[in-house]
């Protein structure tokens, strides 16, 4: 059931994320065109990162870890950091998207700490059971 919801997620994410335009900015304020941001982006001196971005990959990549991490790692590890560049590249030809780095550094930021999450519990069940 958990792996049947992994792919139903991807599915959704893959359709909300190579909509040409925003298909949550249309049903919540009917306007294609603005997209809901969950809290601001993260900026400091050196680094921007979509917020929303973060969110989004960090779900994802905690159901593909949760599914996956024990059996095929390498490979869940692989097809995430690959989703997030190869998506985030598809933006430069879609109507209405555009490539950002920072949406790309929301991506990798995370799936990175779904990783060290992961990484933490199975740690943490290893040693403490």
């Amino acid at each position: 059931m958990a792996k049947l919801f992994f792919y139903i997620f991807n599915l959704l994410f893959l359709v909300l994320y190579l909509y040409p335009g925003s298909i949550l900015g249309l049903l919540l304020y009917g306007n294609i065109n603005k997209q809901p941001q969950l809290t601001e982006d993260f900026i400091s001196n050196f680094l921007e990162v979509s917020s929303n971005h973060v969110y989004a990959f960090m779900l994802l990549s905690l159901l593909g870890f949760f599914n996956y991490f024990n059996s095929k790692k390498k490979l869940i590890i692989f097809y995430l950091f690959f989703i997030a560049i190869i998506l985030e590249i598809f933006h430069i030809i879609i109507p209405q998207r555009s490539f950002e780095i920072s949406d790309l550094n929301g991506n990798i930021i995370g799936i990175s700490l779904s990783l060290l999450i992961t990484y933490i519990f199975y740690y943490a069940k290893k040693n403490f059971s």
